[in-house]
């Protein structure tokens, strides 16, 4: 050995280890902040509703995990109680990210629960709520500020970085049921549920050098619609993330929304439910932050990419015309924006931009893809890439449902009602599936995620 490297060895033996163990950890920081309205905004998620919130039943939060592996790779994933962030504003701050903190969008991850007693953002169902120009106004300041919410929570986290250590593992609860193929009326008479459903609960947890749980981020799929009135709350995953705060005090709970689209919880419509269905949750992820979890080495790759949805012909003019005479509600209020777009000579869309992200935290994969998604594209990416993934719908852009092949060609609202409720002019062509799948295993790759043995066909 030459006499260099025995001064070096001898050297290095006198470093603290902590600060060896520092260079080759993660860093971890958490921030959160109130985002419920202080005026009253109208609801977003129910077309029912006939006038705006009359009061808080829990605050609402946007909560920001940032990390940072040992080469100084960054990113962000923020989780919000709010029904889903549509493209312009998610855009908006991506782009503000970007500019602050030279993140790129594979590098930060736009969550929303999905809760329908959070308030409406602009540019997201438009079509549904009874607005007037004042309350339009309501919305777009509140939108604005939002935007500016969370980016200074994401640097709020990196400002918080401290050394930590990370560790995964999934759970399980059971109180999902598949809408499409239960009848929620004779719930009480079944015996058996029918149809796929994910009872999975993935668990990040984030401990600091001291050995104290800083951080929880957890899943599950399923719709969070248990209330349905005139009072702001984050619905069942928000009871759950008060309860685990409860449960681990200084510790920030982060909630995000799995493949849900079409799983609700049953029975609901009662607010003792939604904090039983969060006390469910919460129990599932305290048994397994006591049990053993799986150590994440601190290295992150990043990958994303937008592939473009098909849909399908739009109506014509006529067509437009024969709802308007034949319909009510968002449908004939959808007709005559579409048919007043047609007027002025503005082309209607033919295709989508959907977002698909990947991120590997040590070697767990994380899946994260935009719109309303249905639970088999869950247990799909589970059989491809393993059942230890986490998958995460309603990330980025929550344009629409994103529904199977079958689930197209069996209609209803996931299939097709539902395109009209978000404003698009006509359902997804059957390729969307495939081309989803396909472009998932694409961004998978790119993100150091092993291949799967078998990939898919293209369309």
């Amino acid at each position: 050995m030459k006499y260099g490297t025995l001064i070096f060895l001898f050297l290095l033996s006198f470093l603290p280890c902590s600060l060896i163990a520092q260079k080759k950890s993660w860093k971890a920081g958490t921030s959160k902040t109130i985002i419920t309205p202080q005026e009253p905004l109208w609801m977003a998620g129910f077309a029912s509703r006939t006038e705006p919130a009359q009061g808080t039943l829990h605050e609402l939060w946007i909560k920001a995990l940032a990390l940072e592996d040992a080469e100084g790779n960054r990113a962000v994933l923020v989780t919000t109680d709010l029904l889903g962030l549509p493209k312009e504003l998610s855009d908006q701050i991506r782009t503000k990210l970007e500019t602050r903190f030279l993140l790129s969008k594979s590098q930060v991850i736009l969550n929303s629960s999905h809760t329908h007693s959070g308030p409406v953002l602009s540019n997201s169902l438009s079509d549904i709520y009874p607005l007037d120009k004042f309350q339009m106004e309501q919305v777009r300041r509140y939108s604005e500020k939002l935007a500016q919410q969370v980016v200074d929570l994401a640097g709020q986290a990196f400002d918080n970085l401290e050394p930590a250590e990370i560790f995964a593992e999934n759970g399980v609860a059971r109180f999902q049921v598949n809408r499409r193929n239960n009848d929620a009326n004779t719930l009480d008479r079944l015996t058996e549920l029918n149809g796929p459903s994910d009872a999975a609960v993935p668990v990040l947890k984030v401990v600091n050098g001291q050995g104290n749980l800083t951080a929880v981020v957890f899943g599950y799929a399923c719709h969070p619609t248990v209330l349905s009135g005139y009072e702001w709350s984050g619905d069942f995953p928000g009871f759950a993330q008060i309860e685990l705060e409860k449960l681990y005090p200084g510790t920030t709970a982060l909630f995000f929304q799995g493949a849900g689209a079409d799983q609700n919880p049953l029975p609901r419509h009662t607010v003792p439910l939604a904090k039983q269905y969060g006390k469910t949750l919460a129990a599932a992820v305290e048994r397994v932050l006591s049990e053993d979890m799986k150590q994440l080495a601190p290295h992150l790759q990043t990958a994303y990419s937008e592939v473009a949805l098909p849909l399908t012909t739009p109506p014509t003019s006529e067509e437009l015309n024969q709802y308007i005479e034949r319909s009510s509600g968002y449908q004939q209020t959808w007709a005559i924006r579409l048919l007043e777009a047609t007027k002025a000579g503005n082309p209607m869309r033919t295709s989508y931009p959907f977002p698909v992200q990947a991120w590997k935290l040590g070697d767990l994969p994380i899946m994260a893809l935009g719109g309303e998604l249905v639970v088999e594209y869950a247990i799909q990416l589970k059989r491809i890439f393993g059942q230890h993934i986490f998958v995460m719908g309603y990330s980025n852009d929550v344009m629409s449902y994103i529904p199977t092949a079958t689930i197209l060609r069996e209609g209803g609202y996931e299939g097709a009602i539902a395109q009209m409720v978000y404003g698009l002019p006509s359902p997804w062509d059957s390729d969307l599936e495939i081309l989803i799948l396909n472009e998932m295993i694409h961004v998978a790759e790119k993100a150091g995620i092993p291949k799967p043995k078998q990939q898919l066909l293209q369309p």
